[in-house]
């Protein structure tokens, strides 16, 4: 297929490439790395980051975010990513599960307290509770119970009472 000739360019010669101009986008940076989302400003974060950056550790927890299993960090806060279009993201910071762990590879303190406490159970629910603790972690150092039980996250195999460990072994907070 051809593609129309841009303004001010000279003719093209059969078999040279033409360029196109630059598709309006959304300019974002995931974890460390800058994006220009070229799609459809609608489309929610979510599907963003599972089906066009193959980021898959964000998961689908319903079409309302309840369960806080597709928390991600929109500029340090944690935020349903099915809630969010991309069309309010333009300039965003955005954090998933898998860029908590430092660039040198080394765990986020939280990422290794979930590992020393077992509080990983079947692991679906696992990023959310991550991405919620470092966003209660950063915003309350030294957490409470009640804190905690103010997270917007569900497990249905029980880890509550580790994930609630792991949390205070993060923060250095007896548990």
């Amino acid at each position: 297929m051809l593609q129309a000739q841009a303004p001010g360019l000279p003719p093209a010669t059969p078999g040279e490439i033409t360029p196109v101009p630059v598709r309006e986008g959304i300019e974002l940076v995931v974890n460390g790395e800058r994006f220009w989302h070229t799609g459809d400003p609608l489309m929610p974060l979510l599907w963003y980051l599972r089906d066009v950056l193959r980021l898959t550790g964000t998961k689908v927890g319903g079409a309302h975010g309840e369960g806080g299993y597709d928390l991600v960090l929109v500029d340090g806060k944690a935020v349903s990513a099915i809630k969010r279009p991309m069309a309010e993201l333009a300039g965003a910071r955005v954090t998933t599960v898998e860029g908590l762990a430092n660039p040198d590879g080394s765990l986020h303190p939280l990422q290794q307290a979930f590992i020393d406490e077992d509080a990983i159970g079947c692991g679906y629910c696992t990023p959310g509770w991550l991405i919620a603790g470092v966003d209660l972690l950063t915003r309350k150092p030294k957490p409470t119970d009640e804190d905690i039980d103010q997270l917007p996250n569900r497990c249905r195999c029980g880890c509550q009472t580790r994930v609630r460990r792991a949390i205070k072994r993060a923060a250095g907070v007896p548990a």
